[in-house]
Order: C-alpha cells, then sequence, then structure tokens
C-alpha cells in the first residue's frame, strides 16, 4: 500500500476523505481529476494525497449527473476518519419492524434476542429467526446491532457467552450493545470481531469517561443519556478519543430515570428495568396533597427539526429511534422522517413531510427536552396525556352499549387501545372493518369491561396496503434466506472465571451520611462528596472519611466535582467510593489512593468485577437488586474485596428533572399506598420509599461467604414522613427476574 493510504473501518482510504453527498445508481465513479468514489454507500469518496479542496463549500454537480438525493457540505475529518452522514438507527422487536426498518431504507437496525436484552417485554428473536435476517439486511447494505444489554447476574455468564459465540461463528453481527462490563471481557473470550457499543444504561455522561470507555476498555461507540443538551454533546464529542463514536437519541420513549439508575420496578416487584423487565411503575398514577395524576409519566422525545444541529458534529455518527417495543407502523414513519430530516432539511416541503410522518408514527406526544439548553421543555406535562399512541377519540355511550366517535378514519387491521396501560379493564382491540372519521365503532361488553365512559381510545398499530406490500417483497427474501441458512452450530463455550483472592480482609461497617455526624471513629464513615464539602477546613477527620460520588456526573459539573476530589486529596484524603466505573478517570494518580466501586456501578458477576480490578479499583460494593443464591455465588470468584449494601435508604430512582407540580420533600402514595418522597441533590432528583433496605439478619452469612464492607446508606427523612416497619430484603428471598 502507498504510504499515503490508510487503513479505516475496513476500508481503504488515503489521505483525505470527504462527504460528497448521496449518490443514485449510475453516477460515475469519477467525476473529477484525482478523486474516485470508494463506496457508494457510506458515501466516502478517495482523493489523490495532492489534491486540494475548499473546506465547509457546497457541493455543485453538472448536468451529465444523474440525480442526487441530496447536496451536503464537503468536509475534511482527520487522516484516519471517515465521516458519512450520520446512520439512521432502526429498533425490531418482531420480524416486521425488522422488515419495516429495511423497506424504509435505515442504515442500521438494532435488535435483541430472546435472552439478555433490555427489552424483554418485546418480543425479540430466535437464533433462528435472527440469522437469515442478519443475511438479509448485509444483502441491502444494513447493519445489524444485537443488544446484549442487560445486567449478568453470576448464572448468566455461561449462557451469554454462548450466545455471543453462536452469533460469531453463524452470522455475525456488526456490533454487541452492552451496559455490563462483564461482558467485554467474555466477547473477547468467543472471539467476537465486531465492535462493542456501550448502552445507554452504563451512564456514560461527562467528558472525562471517554478515554476510559475507548483506551482501557476498547469500545468503539458510546450511546449517550437522553437528558443531555446540545452543548453538552458538543462537549462530549470534543472530548471524544480516536477510535470511538457517539450515537444520540433522536426519537422514542423518554423513561423519568436516568438510564442505569432507576431501580423502582425491582424494588417494588422484583422485575429489574436493568434486565429489561421494568413494569414502568412510573407511568402510574400517584396522589400528594389530594392530587391524583401522572407525575412522572414523560411524553417522548422528538429532536425532530433540530437534528440539523447534530448533523454538523463529525463524532455524532448515529442518530437513533427508541422503540423495540413497537410495531412496524412505527418503525416506517419514524425512519422515513429522519431520513427527509437528514437528506432534505434544507427543503421546507420536506422538513412538512418528516414532521407529519413523525406526528403519525404511532407514539405518544413529543418534547424536545433538555436539547435546547436556552429553551428547555420539561417533558412531563400533566394537562397532556401520555398514553402511548395516538388518541383517536374516547368511550361514549351507556354500559351496555358503549362506543367510540373517532377523530380520525380507522382501517380495517388497526389495533386500538381502551384505556391507558394502567387502567383497570384496559384492553387491546384490532377492528376488522373500515370506520370513517366521525363514524361510530361500537365496543363489545367483553373487550371493554370495566372501562369507564370517557376513557381514552388510542391507535397504537396500523399496516396500511403499501407497506404490507413492501414487508411481503423482503418475506419472500427472508424465506429464501431462511432455506438456504444452513450453518449448524451449539455451542459448548465456558467462561474462564477470575481466581478469587482467597485471603479475607477484617470486616467494616460502613455508615454513609449526607452531612458529618458529630463523632467520626476511628474505622471512619462515608460522605456524599459535594461542591462545598472542603470549602472549610476539615482538619484531620478528612482522612478517616470515604467519599461517595454521585451517581450520576452531567457535562456542567464534571469540573467542579473534579475540583471538590482535588481539594480532598490536597488535605490527606485517600479513599473514594466511585459510583459509575468512568468515575477513575477522575484520578490521574491511583497508586496511593482506595478507589471503591460504588452500588450505583450496577456490578452482579465475577468478569465484570474482572473489569474494575483491571481499571484500577480496589474493592466493588456489589449491586443490591440481587437474590441470595447470586450474593454468596460472586466472592469465591472475585479478585478484589467485596461490599454490600445491607441497611439504609435505597432510592427507587434518580432522575434529572421533575414535574413542576410535584413538591419536594413531602409524599405521595401509589395505586397501592405505598409511600415515597422525592429530594433534590445537586442537579438531580432522588426518589426513596418510606421503608428501609435492611439485611442485617443475613450479615454473619454474607461475612461467611466472603464480604467485608456492610454498607449502611442514611438518609434524612423531611418532617412529615414515616418511615413504615415493613420487611425490606428487596430480591434477597425471591429472584431478581
Amino acid at each position: 500500500m502507498p504510504p499515503h493510504l490508510l487503513r479505516c473501518q475496513g476500508l481503504a482510504v488515503d489521505y483525505y476523505s470527504f462527504v460528497l453527498g448521496h449518490l443514485e445508481a449510475g453516477a460515475p465513479s469519477t467525476f473529477a481529476q484525482g478523486i474516485s468514489i470508494v463506496d457508494r454507500r457510506s458515501l466516502v469518496v478517495r482523493a489523490a494525497s495532492k489534491c486540494r479542496f475548499h473546506i465547509n463549500c457546497q457541493c455543485s454537480f453538472g448536468a451529465d449527473w444523474n440525480r442526487f438525493r441530496r447536496s451536503t457540505e464537503c468536509r475534511m475529518v482527520s487522516k484516519t476518519t471517515i465521516l458519512s452522514p450520520p446512520e439512521i438507527l432502526a429498533p425490531a422487536g418482531n420480524k416486521a419492524a425488522f422488515l419495516a426498518a429495511l423497506a424504509a431504507e435505515a442504515d442500521a437496525v438494532y435488535c435483541g434476542l430472546k435472552l439478555f436484552s433490555a427489552r424483554m417485554e418485546a418480543k425479540n428473536f430466535t437464533f433462528e429467526e435472527l440469522l437469515p435476517l442478519i443475511d438479509l439486511a448485509h444483502e441491502n447494505g444494513v447493519k445489524v446491532y444485537v443488544t446484549i444489554n442487560s445486567l449478568l447476574k453470576p448464572d448468566d455468564l455461561t449462557a451469554a457467552g454462548r450466545m455471543i459465540d453462536n452469533l460469531q461463528r453463524r452470522s455475525t453481527p456488526d456490533a454487541l450493545i452492552i451496559q455490563d462490563l462483564g461482558l467485554l471481557p467474555l466477547a473477547k473470550q468467543t472471539g467476537f470481531c465486531g465492535e462493542i457499543h456501550i448502552s445507554t444504561l452504563a451512564n456514560v455522561s461527562f467528558s472525562q469517561a471517554l478515554p476510559v470507555v475507548r483506551r482501557s476498555l476498547n469500545a468503539d461507540r458510546v450511546v449517550l443519556p437522553r437528558e443531555l443538551n446540545i452543548d453538552e454533546i458538543k462537549a462530549l464529542a470534543k472530548a471524544c478519543p480516536p477510535g470511538l463514536n457517539l450515537e444520540v437519541f433522536v426519537h422514542g420513549a423518554l423513561c423519568y430515570a436516568v438510564s442505569g439508575r432507576c431501580y423502582w420496578s425491582s424494588y417494588l416487584g422484583g422485575k429489574s428495568g436493568l434486565r429489561g423487565r421494568c413494569v414502568q411503575p412510573c407511568r402510574r398514577r400517584y396522589t400528594q396533597n389530594n392530587q391524583n395524576r401522572r407525575f412522572f409519566s414523560c411524553q417522548d422525545l422528538s429532536v425532530d427539526v433540530l437534528v440539523k444541529v447534530l448533523a454538523s458534529i463529525p463524532q455524532v455518527h448515529t442518530w437513533k429511534i427508541e422503540g423495540r417495543k413497537k410495531g412496524p407502523h412505527y418503525v416506517f414513519y419514524t425512519v422515513q422522517g429522519y431520513r427527509l430530516l437528514r437528506d432534505h432539511g434544507h427543503d421546507p416541503q420536506a422538513k412538512k413531510k418528516a414532521l407529519e410522518l413523525l406526528s403519525r408514527a404511532l407514539g405518544r406526544s413529543g418534547t424536545h427536552y433538555n436539547f435546547l439548553p436556552q429553551r428547555p421543555q420539561n417533558p412531563i406535562h400533566l394537562k397532556g396525556q401520555t398514553g402511548s399512541g395516538l388518541m383517536v377519540g374516547k368511550i361514549k355511550g351507556s354500559k351496555q352499549k358503549r362506543y367510540v366517535i373517532p377523530k380520525e378514519e380507522l382501517l380495517a387491521g388497526d389495533v386500538l387501545r381502551l384505556g391507558y396501560e394502567d387502567d383497570l379493564g384496559h384492553t387491546i382491540k384490532r377492528i376488522n372493518r373500515y370506520v370513517p372519521k366521525g363514524g361510530r365503532l361500537y365496543v363489545t361488553p367483553s373487550s371493554n369491561k370495566g372501562i369507564a365512559s370517557g376513557a381514552p381510545m388510542f391507535l397504537i398499530d396500523r399496516r396500511e396496503p403499501a407497506l404490507d406490500e413492501m414487508i411481503a417483497v423482503l418475506e419472500k427474501k427472508h424465506k429464501r434466506e431462511s432455506a438456504t441458512t444452513g450453518r449448524k452450530y451449539s455451542s459448548t463455550f465456558v467462561p474462564r472465571l477470575p481466581p478469587g483472592i482467597g485471603k479475607k480482609a477484617k470486616a467494616l461497617e460502613h455508615y454513609v451520611y449526607r452531612s458529618s455526624p458529630a463523632s467520626i471513629p476511628r474505622s471512619g464513615v462515608g460522605l456524599w462528596l459535594t461542591a462545598d464539602a472542603f470549602k472549610r477546613p476539615i482538619g484531620k477527620k478528612a482522612s478517616r472519611i470515604w467519599w461517595w460520588l454521585p451517581p450520576v456526573i452531567w457535562p456542567d459539573n464534571e469540573s467542579e466535582i473534579g475540583e471538590t476530589i482535588h481539594r480532598a486529596l490536597k488535605t490527606g484524603v485517600r479513599t473514594f467510593v466511585l459510583n459509575a466505573p468512568w468515575q477513575i478517570n477522575l484520578f490521574k494518580k491511583k497508586t496511593d489512593l482506595n478507589l471503591w466501586a460504588g452500588p450505583f456501578c450496577n456490578v452482579a458477576n465475577s468478569m465484570a468485577i474482572s473489569s474494575l480490578k483491571y481499571l484500577g479499583f480496589a474493592g466493588a460494593v456489589i449491586s443490591p437488586e440481587l437474590g441470595r443464591e447470586d450474593y454468596l455465588k460472586l466472592p469465591p470468584h472475585s479478585p478484589i474485596p467485596l461490599g454490600i449494601v445491607t441497611a439504609g435508604n435505597w432510592p427507587l430512582c434518580i432522575s434529572r428533572t421533575r414535574a413542576q407540580e410535584l413538591k419536594t420533600d413531602i409524599a405521595f402514595a401509589s395505586p397501592k399506598g405505598e409511600h415515597a418522597w422525592t429530594v433534590q441533590y445537586g442537579p438531580d432528583y432522588w426518589t426513596f420509599p418510606n421503608w428501609k433496605l435492611d439485611l442485617r439478619a443475613y450479615r454473619n452469612k454474607l461475612q461467611e461467604a466472603g464480604y467485608t464492607l456492610f454498607v449502611n446508606l442514611i438518609e434524612p427523612v423531611p418532617e412529615g414522613i414515616t418511615i413504615k416497619k415493613r420487611v425490606g430484603v428487596w430480591n434477597w428471598k425471591g429472584k431478581l427476574l
């Protein structure tokens, strides 16, 4: 290879790479002296090393060229970076949605298998279903990313490893999307050769986290939190090291909680959001001060026309659409809408058509959320409806003869939901006839039992004939791929687990406070690190304090946290508890420090613990979500000392927003009578239940198993809130689902 040629992302490119626009079939392979097309799909051209261009000029093409789908700016990136228009990444929770993504010409599709997916309520795929779909996608130039973004328990490692091994040997996807640190060494052991993308559930939320992700863990992409505004996204993009790119959500459901910081569903019923089984308690009605409202139910994110700002950030390689529980209509409409905004964003008619498509995609009402820092929008709109789907009418008539007069025409095959998901007696109904706008659709008593007059009716899925025809064509190709897919392989992969440390350290009771107690024992205490913690002298007791970093660090408070850590180190502090693995990069010299991974790191298996040791952690506090058997299996294969939260106030969730109508420090009640309160700490809102986690009765058993740090999280309880005497063993006696 000549010296001026470089190898990048599987393509041979030379000294400079430029993006010149979407080329229609038939465009000439050479269009200027020294310039040739390398890959029409990825829009990369090759320029001779001595060729010069004006950067940021508009491309123009002669009449002898075939039509172009769009014209975009020429931008020089670097000697080793290929800049393409951002790919549009479509969700697929079933085969029809996957084929709809291909029909809409998505650039990539993400989907999950039946296990270890963050959307276990979606149908997802078996190997036999997915493998020919991967082949079909690749045949059409579309990438496929497989989600294994679940928290892995100790017994999950073998099954997860075999899943990756099967994928690798039978039809390698382009990337794995992961949140669990244990999957990094696991994928390496299987020989997986695709990319590794770090899920938004891993909460990579500040600039100094990115070098850890790339240089220490060798990941290829980070999916950013939905809470970031455009200035924060630009700050992370600027800090992005070579070889790492960013993925940004542009459309779809918003969780009230920060991704990776919600334990609500797990705490109340053992169904973990970190394992894809969230029952969405945030969508329910709650009562505070005699107001019964959906205080935590967010609208959908819809960046829509503002994506033009994202298009100017070269490190943002992907626009992601959320919605693996959605049908093919939603997938097709959202992909088509964002393709129009990407490819024809300067055309007013195209923008109008795109907005129409997004409004008809059958999601919730949309919000820009924090995207524009100068005009943030609260995603919780109590006066609007936040039910999924397009509201097309309300139920009328007597109990024996209910009906709806739709505000929109309804087609045969439309899927309707009567009532909200948590309404008593809500039901799903597929209609078999056309109903005109303003017509009358009768709802039989058997399908609306318990639904009250005035309840809303939502159109949640639709299969237009044109879309069905496109899917049918792809379905035939899929069947041919299925018939020719003869790769039979049953993995026998067994993970190599790390050895345990053997020698047990002395057990330590560790109490963590919001403010310093009157006296600090020699064994020390824990304090949450705040910006004003070291603005006044602390004295000799500083060295006996374990300083706990917040579970979320945003770009806005990253430098403030860093300065506080610097002041702490100058006072002699040597022990910190970090609540995201990436926070370790806030410490430049680690050799004489005692850095523990906190419980918000969501670590639940020995290979994840091994990754923490590799990053430089001296110990780890295990995820408090686990059950008894899982806890007891961890110490024998842990290469570092382990801690566990045995008592105290554990939050249901942490959020960057709240409804203005929800009052902090005042109790609210769930439909089942469970009480909780919300309090603000720094930029975030923490929600706590009014009963404590308490595993102290099992402390001796845990110590015998090998745990050495027993954590008690102590929260100040607001006046007027009573802590209930209730068994608070979380999932200890059950099984984390």
